[in-house]
């Protein structure tokens, strides 16, 4: 043997060690992971301080002594729960911004009833928003307001900033798009001399979750597979296994649309691309973003495959505001806002932001 081969030999045996002990380790995980229940979700500590139907709208409790003056307050999309802003203890966006000194609400609209098929956008955007924000008005004593929307949380957002004009004073809008021309898959599907989005609405209602859940499933048909060899190979690490835990639990739960809100984002955003043409109208008044003035803040994910970069990179020329900024960070749809990922990249840019925008 040479003198570099006996060199050599420690070193591969170590290599062996550590990957005989983490096959051990995936083996005994992997057991418990399937013994084992959905690991607990929305756990910073919080106040309902308004509800209504379905809504409901927290108040998490501060933990610093000094707070910034504006309030911010997260609008989530209606097709998904609330708790990917708050999935657990470091794993959470809320408990971040709360420690951070920040007045932070989040707005849950909870798993629509059947009897919540009627509602529509205007129900949203023109009655459940601005009820929220007096609310928030009243609850903290500040009439500036910082909103914060993620997808079609974010697509709410604009809406009611543009209708609501001087109201806001700094607008957030993570992964969202503005122009369905460049939705890719997604728009192909929904296409009208495809997809009856009337049959489904007036036959089922509400829209079930698992039709939700199968469409964005089929944008990448081979990305459960691949999440899940993933998974498999780092099931020794319990980091890893608790944060894709979270976000799988997330992922899964999806929640039914509801109907006459689906038809209408199916024919006048997705079909006829309404929100970009300036062209939506919402209780008799058109929803324009160049009367959008709130300091403005777009971050996008640069492999979003359910928020494709093309179909959200014209948002800033779309705003009037003076102060406004686009960001593309790395991730994916999920992993710009959750995870590893997300807390060293967006939630660090977010607070600087936000920071020189919330005295």
């Amino acid at each position: 043997m040479s003198a570099n081969e006996a060199k050599a030999d420690p070193a591969i045996a170590e290599v062996v060690r550590t990957e005989v002990a983490r096959t051990i380790q995936r083996a005994i995980k992997g057991v418990q992971y399937l013994a084992t229940p959905d690991p607990a979700v929305g756990q910073t500590p919080k106040d309902t301080i308004y509800r209504r139907g379905t809504l409901e709208l927290h108040h998490y409790r501060p933990t610093c002594d000094e707070i910034y003056r504006v309030p911010l307050v997260f609008v989530m999309s209606l097709v998904s729960k609330a708790f990917i802003f708050d999935l657990g203890p470091g794993q959470s966006i809320v408990e971040f911004l709360v420690n951070k000194g920040y007045d932070v609400y989040l707005i849950d609209w909870g798993v629509p009833r059947p009897q919540d098929s009627h509602l529509k956008l205007e129900d949203y955007v023109l009655d459940f928003l601005p009820a929220c924000a007096a609310r928030i008005a009243a609850d903290s004593g500040e009439s500036d307001l910082t909103m914060i929307g993620y997808c079609m949380g974010g697509q709410l957002a604009l809406m009611y900033a543009a209708l609501h004009p001087g109201v806001l004073k700094n607008l957030v809008c993570l992964a969202t798009p503005v122009n369905a021309e460049g939705m890719g898959l997604f728009r192909t599907w929904s296409d009208k001399r495809y997809f009856d989005v009337d049959q489904i609405v007036d036959t089922l209602g509400n829209v079930p979750a698992e039709v939700l859940y199968n469409s964005f499933q089929m944008l990448r048909p081979v990305q459960r597979v691949m999440s899940e060899i993933r998974l498999w190979d780092n099931m020794w690490n319990d980091d890893f296994v608790r944060s894709y835990r979270l976000i799988d639990r997330w992922g899964r739960e999806q929640i039914p649309f509801p109907g006459e809100c689906f038809r209408q984002m199916t024919k006048e955003i997705t079909q006829e691309n309404k929100l970009y043409k300036g062209e939506l109208m919402l209780g008799g008044r058109r929803v324009d973003l160049h009367s959008i003035e709130a300091a403005f803040l777009a971050v996008m994910a640069e492999h979003d495959h359910i928020v494709p970069f093309d179909s959200a990179k014209e948002m800033l020329e779309m705003i009037s505001s003076a102060d406004k900024q686009q960001v593309v960070m790395k991730g994916g749809h999920v992993s710009l806002l959750a995870g590893a990922n997300a807390s060293g990249r967006l939630w660090p840019f977010l607070d600087t932001w936000l920071s020189e925008r919330s005295v």
